[in-house]
């Protein structure tokens, strides 16, 4: 999305030229993840707590597992949302590969989120 910002002010400012070059957008999707990552995970796992979304123990299971009692599970779907943000802002929206990846992990997110959930 950026990189198309960019080309169509490219003639007015000549600086924004370096958004074409993958060399650059690779870091700056790093960059913005984790910043998004940084900024809402506190934010995200106090909101699990709140909902009480924890991990359920059997007690079946071993005697060490009963300490994870209460853990906040479904915190990969703010990893997800994040790289999924950072790549929708700096891919060249035209590329299939992006969209073909971006598709399958966000698959495999769901399928993620329904497993926690259920």
């Amino acid at each position: 999305m950026l990189l198309w910002f960019a080309e169509a002010f490219r003639d007015e400012l000549g600086m924004l030229n370096v958004f074409r070059y993958l060399t650059f957008r690779v870091p700056a999707a790093l960059a913005t993840g984790l910043l998004i990552t940084l900024i809402l995970y506190p934010w995200f796992i106090r909101r699990l707590q709140f909902k009480q979304v924890g991990e359920n123990i059997r007690s079946d299971g071993p005697e060490s597992h009963l300490q994870k009692a209460g853990t906040p599970t479904m915190g990969g779907t703010l990893i997800i949302l994040a790289v999924l943000t950072s790549s929708m802002l700096w891919m060249d929206l035209g590329n299939l590969w992006m969209w073909l990846t971006l598709s399958l992990m966000l698959s495999y997110g769901v399928l993620g989120f329904v497993d926690d959930f259920l």
